[in-house]
């Protein structure tokens, strides 16, 4: 009788590994994704721009996610959730490489191109890892398992300013020639292309499992009831890609203006400034550590509520305040949005069963508020000639998170209205 119980095992299959291997992908799309967008004072020096020009090439990043979210989804239904990690890489890998041409012809459009290409490989990996984290297990622990995985993407995220400071941005004074400076890009790059050439080669070669334990998570098929209804019939999902549109924008808002604020508030040396500034993905990923435990005694959603009042709260002291006090409430707010995509994403695709993947491209297009709110950010803080009232914006979002974290997440059964 008792060696007839282990045969139960099989139906709870192990995923330590896959996770891990996972896991690894979001630290170097987080480190790409900040690599690429404090490319903006590299450009500026090599261009000659503006800041609202150089930021451009954050815009490009993120349309990518706009154009290629749900098709990536797609391709996830074709051939599964490793074969579009290692498609993706492979984009990336010629997005990486065409970083060389764009240094060498010296071409603005070029790098926005590269910078396209690139995002839009990540653009798949993040379609398929996210909602791949989530389906590892139970569905319950789903916004602890991404948050845990979304912290080593705030680790990579923490490790590009430093690899852009060493390799990238380096001193003007020392390199008079446009083209000398455009080529400091070059030899990056073509590491990130090898590293991630070899990456692919290595997930293609891993055994990461296909989800079909349960049928929850299994590939609908032709004729299935499920299909007939459309994915932007589940309210809870379509909110959520709002609300991750909406924390994206503030994200990246707050911390492609860090240095800038920081430096009204009277911090004059640079390195000072930006050294502060690396504090804010530092509190992301300490957050997010601390986030995967806290959400065994306290609901994913719950926590959202919390942080998202947390962070209209630093954002209307920081309003207020000066100096010290206003800079550290920026770099507060790290903490207050650490685990809210995790989070956000988890809740937006639960229980959609054969749509997980569906759900996941539409909750994926929401990161093109990276593209969106920057821009606004820095208008409201051009016409009003301080960043006090840019602050705004971001308890917009906060209060939409707050919103979708009381209500806005739960999933209505049945045909939506």
């Amino acid at each position: 009788m008792a060696t007839r119980s282990n045969p139960a095992a099989p139906s709870t299959p192990n995923y330590t590994i896959p996770f891990l291997i996972v896991t690894a992908l979001f630290c170097i799309f987080g480190f790409l994704t900040n690599l690429n967008s404090n490319l903006s004072p590299k450009l500026e020096q090599i261009f000659h721009l503006s800041h609202a020009w150089s930021n451009l090439v954050t815009s490009s990043w993120f349309f990518a996610y706009l154009i290629f979210a749900v098709p990536s989804a797609k391709v996830i239904e074709k051939v599964g959730y490793k074969k579009t990690m290692v498609i993706s890489l492979f984009v990336m890998v010629a997005g990486a490489l065409l970083f060389v041409p764009a240094a060498g012809a010296v071409s603005f459009p070029f790098f926005l191109a590269a910078s396209f290409i690139l995002a839009t490989g990540v653009c798949g990996l993040q379609t398929a890892a996210n909602p791949y984290v989530s389906i590892l297990g139970p569905e319950h622990s789903a916004p602890a398992r991404l948050t845990m995985a979304q912290a080593f993407n705030s680790l990579g995220t923490a490790v590009a300013p430093l690899v852009v400071g060493a390799f990238i941005l380096s001193d003007p004074g020392k390199l008079q020639d446009q083209a000398a400076v455009a080529h400091t890009v070059v030899r990056p790059y073509i590491l990130i292309a090898i590293a991630l050439l070899v990456l692919g080669f290595l997930v293609m070669a891993m055994h990461l499992p296909a989800i079909t334990a349960t049928r929850e998570f299994r590939p609908a098929k032709g004729g299935d009831p499920l299909l007939e209804r459309s994915i932007w019939t589940y309210r809870h999902t379509v909110l959520a890609m709002v609300g991750i549109f909406l924390y994206v924008g503030l994200e990246v808002s707050l911390f492609a203006n860090a240095i800038k604020f920081f430096e009204a508030q009277g911090i004059s040396n640079n390195d000072t400034a930006a050294l502060l500034a690396s504090f804010y993905p530092l509190a992301m990923m300490i957050g997010r550590f601390a986030g995967t435990f806290v959400m065994k005694v306290v609901k994913a959603e719950r926590l959202l509520v919390i942080l998202g009042l947390f962070g209209i709260a630093l954002l209307f002291v920081g309003m207020s305040a000066s100096g010290q006090l206003a800079i550290w409430c920026l770099i507060l707010c790290g903490l207050a949005n650490s685990i809210m995509y995790p989070t956000i994403f988890a809740l937006g695709i639960a229980e959609l069963g054969p749509m997980t993947s569906k759900g996941s491209g539409v909750i994926t297009i929401g990161n093109v508020g990276g593209a969106v709110m920057p821009p606004l950010f820095g208008l409201v803080a051009d016409l009003t000639h301080t960043y006090r009232f840019s602050f705004l914006l971001p308890i917009v979002g906060y209060l939409f998170i707050v919103y979708y974290g009381f209500a806005g997440y739960k999933p209505r059964r049945g045909a939506a209205a």
